[in-house]
């Protein structure tokens, strides 16, 4: 097989042997497949970049809905049963401003309430959202590093049929993710700069993974961002994602409709082929089995395993199997360089 990508040449280890992992991250798929992550390899060693396009200012706080889901499940805070929140909060803030007769659509606990407050206040004191996330990790008790994709407003819009545009919370928690989507508008991510320490984190690491997070609207947004291609593009780390598609269907969320949107075939090879130009290994669920020639004919060293992540033995699994995929990508480039090198010794 041919490497998506050149490696670029004489990578350093972490000082202690541990490999340094990035991980691109979204919100609920990203947090568990994080949860394996951070068995399989030290968590200080693990810096995830996460999608802050989600972001918006809800009862006058600043929400940052991915890095929140992330956090509060790592932390083993989340509310388990709607997948964000906090486990046990108390919902009294809403349901008064219900009474009073706000739009309370999205159901922000007080305890949430507060951190998000704390955001606010800290922002608004001249605080980075990098330096804001880092408080409220190290608050959580958290050992990874969370970064936000960028300091900016990056707010991702969804374009309906009618002329419709709405903020991607909107359309998703307001309006039930419908269906007749046009197009997305990424363009304040692309107008944003990376987040202090982001560029660095991905030149430093041994290996970058693609959480199973929407491929359109939480990865897309981080590489929608000035540089992150190029960073990623001369990190020479192998790059793997996993698929958050399961047998043509979303684990998660309105991934089918985003990617139909984009002319994009809703399967695990559809996401390959929609990843192919920038990774260089591929995890995907045994279900989908049979694609895996084609996706191996894309060029992407690849795995298919069950990656149904429905507690932290089986995301685990998935981690330890896209760390294992991007090992064999780095000894297949030392295989290469050392034929190479033996070919320029014998001319």
């Amino acid at each position: 097989m041919t490497p998506a990508r050149d490696a670029a040449p004489g990578r350093a280890s972490s000082t202690d042997g541990a490999r340094r992992v990035v991980v691109l991250a979204g919100g609920v798929g990203a947090a568990r497949f994080l949860r394996g992550v951070v068995r399989a390899t030290p968590p200080e060693h693990v810096t995830a970049i996460v999608n802050t396009g989600d972001d918006r200012v809800f009862y006058g706080v600043h929400v940052s809905p991915d890095l929140d889901i992330v956090a509060y499940t790592l932390a083993e805070r989340i509310d388990r049963q709607r997948g964000f929140g906090l486990e046990g909060d108390r919902f009294d803030l809403v349901d008064r401003l219900a009474a009073l007769g706000h739009e309370t659509w999205f159901r922000l606990g007080d305890a949430d309430y507060a951190n998000c407050l704390h955001r606010t206040l800290r922002l608004a004191a001249g605080a980075g959202l990098d330096e804001v996330t880092d408080e409220l990790r190290r608050d959580l008790g958290l050992a990874l590093r969370l970064l936000p994709m960028s300091n900016d407003p990056c707010p991702t819009f969804v374009a309906l049929e009618g002329g419709a545009r709405v903020h991607f919370e909107e359309y998703l928690v307001r309006d039930g993710a419908p269906t007749d989507v046009v197009s997305v508008d990424l363009s304040a991510a692309e107008a944003a700069s990376p987040a202090p320490g982001v560029a660095l984190a991905i030149a430093a690491a041994d290996v970058i993974l693609v959480a199973p997070s929407n491929p359109v609207v939480s990865i897309g947004p981080i590489l929608a961002v000035r540089g992150v291609r190029e960073a990623l593009a001369s990190s020479g780390a192998p790059i793997v994602a996993v698929s958050p598609i399961v047998g043509g269907a979303p684990i998660k969320g309105p991934a089918h409709t985003l990617l139909r949107a984009l002319g994009c075939e809703v399967s695990a090879l559809g996401v390959a082929r929609f990843y192919a130009d920038w990774i260089d290994g591929f995890v995907f669920d045994e279900r989908d089995a049979a694609l895996q020639p084609a996706i191996e004919a894309l060029g992407l060293e690849s795995e298919a395993l069950d990656t149904m992540m429905v507690d932290a033995r089986v995301s685990e699994a998935v981690a330890r199997a896209a760390l294992g995929v991007a090992e064999r990508v780095a000894r297949r480039r030392r295989g290469a360089a050392g034929t190479a090198r033996s070919r320029g010794a014998s001319r």
